[in-house]
């Protein structure tokens, strides 16, 4: 017999990524008296990791939970850039509804429009929440029928349709049912969650079956499976069965041996748990997301949707430098094996497939983003390694031809800019979709379909263009005919072929080849791209060139070399500067790129035979 929950709501939180889920909340957290009196609390609590806080994006989806008139109310902080859409597709089925924030200036974007597809094809319940409504160029009125459009667009239905709209300024921790009045609290969303978002449902007396959605991962206790409660009950030391909807034959008997609840930023631990409640289970080596929780005689697994696939693929070997093993803590392919099949435990968007090369691994991911944040993590933690260009994954129909991925770009500029980045991306193989006036005029929204491998190494292009006013949002479209080859750069690069110590003197005479990625004092090798030349072909340089002494003085030789100051390559730079034919070596203190044949002879060899 189905019962409801009434003292539990679950609810998600979706948005386009910068649109204010995070700070959402924290206010909630911080009315809901997560936080004694007087706590300092961080900004952003939830983005718990170094990289999350430097960017301002949140990566991993995370669970929290606040109390309000008795009622507990679990939420779920999801991210909002395509290339972590796995973490939203999968928690939407551990909620019963889902709040929408939407930014009051820059209104319905394309992730927008990917997150609340995903949970309208769920039929779940939809709280829109028009954020920031405190911005001076806001436009909360014409945002709610942008909101409104997007939901006739994506055929909601009429229950959907009839969705509350709450506006609020998450930053200031105010939120309203009007427009035009500002609030006093978050109280108004806090009230429309109990009365909107339904209570969980699920029978009490029937087998326990809890589906898992999230994989935490701690060094200490192995894997945490995070999931809800769907039927029955779950206990500490019950004997259940693992089994899966897409693997039939998956059957595996284990204990439960901690059972832990969310309160707040902490988990607590408890003896059991019931129906509609979110609960992280330890003390299970295999779990996996998409697993099913059973009791012995019920053993049903609950239907989960296959992830998204990985549309870009980077290969990760072992650094073989001259410079090698120099600055890194872990530099072997066993490190490099172990750590990489170790982020498969929490992260369900990639692929790690060994090559016959026993030093290479190939890495699929959802897009550039996704993969940077992986090397970013490596790198922080000592590892040292080398990495070729991004590489489009493609796929095959039935009669053999070549299909693509192909992503949806949509692309505010202001007016000045567009024709360039038209013309760059139509260089591309990008169609323009769609083009039309926005922000009372001074702005220009474009709509391309173009193919993925065409936007590997455009984001810099692109700011530059732009001149930094640019935004520029890609989401995943569908897999179509290949589209012809593209040239990914003009500009060729300036390499050193002698090792040793860069000098001043040898890099005021290479910087009039070009522009210089390295200053005076860093190690060099043969092989090694210390710049970019403004021509289309590759020059080699000796940037370790001394100046002769000689015994005569001439009043002009003791004048001071004027060095420009060199371009410092971030990694997502440098991953979108390098070639086919090139690598980055990732060093917890250095990128360097350089070539994949470091030997100049056997390199010329090698393009001749091209």
């Amino acid at each position: 017999m189905k019962q409801k929950r009434e003292d539990v709501r679950n609810i998600a939180i979706i948005a386009h990524v910068d649109h204010g889920k995070t700070t959402l909340v924290d206010e909630l957290l911080k009315q809901s008296g997560v936080f004694r009196a007087g706590q300092e609390v961080a900004e952003r609590v939830m983005d718990s990791n170094d990289i999350e806080r430097e960017r301002g994006i949140t990566i991993l989806s995370k669970n929290t939970a606040v109390m309000y008139k008795g009622t507990k109310i679990n939420i779920i902080d999801t991210p909002g850039h395509a290339d972590f859409g796995g973490e939203v597709e999968r928690v939407l089925k551990m909620v019963n509804g889902v709040i929408l924030v939407v930014d009051a200036f820059e209104g319905a974007m394309p992730q927008t429009k990917f997150v609340l597809r995903k949970a309208l094809e769920l039929k779940l319940p939809v709280i829109v929440c028009i954020n920031k409504i405190d911005r001076p160029e806001a436009r909360p009125d014409e945002v709610v029928d942008e909101v409104l459009e997007l939901f006739l667009e994506l055929d909601a239905d009429d229950s959907q349709l009839d969705c509350p709209f709450v506006f609020a300024s998450a930053k200031a921790g105010i939120a309203s049912l009007e427009a035009g009045t500002p609030g006093t609290s978050m109280e108004p969303l806090f009230e429309t969650i109990l009365n909107y978002i339904p209570a969980p449902e699920g029978d009490p007396e029937a087998g326990t079956q809890v589906l898992i959605s999230t994989i935490d991962y701690n060094e200490y206790v192995g894997r945490i499976g995070v999931g809800k409660v769907d039927n029955g009950t779950i206990k500490v030391n019950q004997e259940v069965i693992i089994c899966n909807h897409h693997e039939p034959d998956k059957q595996v008997k284990v204990k439960v041996s901690k059972l832990y609840e969310f309160d707040g930023l902490n988990k607590v631990e408890v003896k059991e748990a019931n129906i509609g409640s979110i609960v992280a289970i330890s003390g299970i080596s295999d779990i996996h997301i998409g697993d099913t929780l059973c009791s012995l005689d019920n053993v049903v697994p609950i239907p989960f949707q296959k992830i998204s696939e990985p549309t870009i693929a980077m290969h990760f070997m072992v650094n073989d430098s001259p410079l090698a093993g120099q600055e890194g803590k872990y530099v072997t392919s066993r490190h490099l094996r172990e750590r990489l099949f170790r982020e498969l435990n929490t992260d369900v968007s990639l692929r790690v497939e060994e090559t016959e090369d026993t030093d290479c691994f190939k890495v699929s991911g959802r897009g550039e983003l996704h993969l940077s944040v992986l090397i970013e993590n490596m790198r922080r933690e000592g590892f040292e390694f080398a990495v070729s260009k991004a590489e489009v994954l493609y796929h095959h129909d039935e009669n053999g031809k070549v299909l693509e991925p192909m992503e949806l770009a949509y692309i505010d500029v202001p007016n000045d800019y567009a024709g360039a980045v038209i013309e760059k991306l139509g260089q591309r193989k990008g169609e323009l979709r769609n083009m039309g006036a926005i922000s009372g005029g001074t702005y220009t929204r474009l709509e391309f379909s173009i193919p993925a491998r065409g936007l590997i190494g455009y984001r810099g292009e692109f700011m530059t263009d732009t001149k930094g006013n640019g935004i520029l949002n890609t989401v995943f479209d569908d897999y179509a005919p290949y589209k012809g080859d593209i040239q990914y750069r003009k500009q060729g690069s300036l390499i050193a072929f002698e090792a040793g110590e860069a000098i001043t003197y040898g890099l005021f005479n290479a910087q009039e080849r070009g522009l210089l990625f390295i200053g005076p004092g860093e190690k060099v090798y043969s092989g090694m791209v210390v710049g970019q030349t403004g021509r289309s072909e590759d020059i080699e340089i000796n940037v370790c060139k001394k100046k002769q002494l000689t015994n005569t003085r001439s009043s002009s030789a003791d004048e001071a070399l004027r060095l420009v100051p060199p371009k410092i390559l971030s990694l997502e730079q440098a991953l979108d500067f390098i070639d086919t034919d090139e690598l980055l070596e990732v060093t917890p203190k250095n990128l360097r790129i350089r070539k994949k044949i470091l030997d100049p002879t056997l390199r010329k060899r090698a393009s001749f035979k091209k």
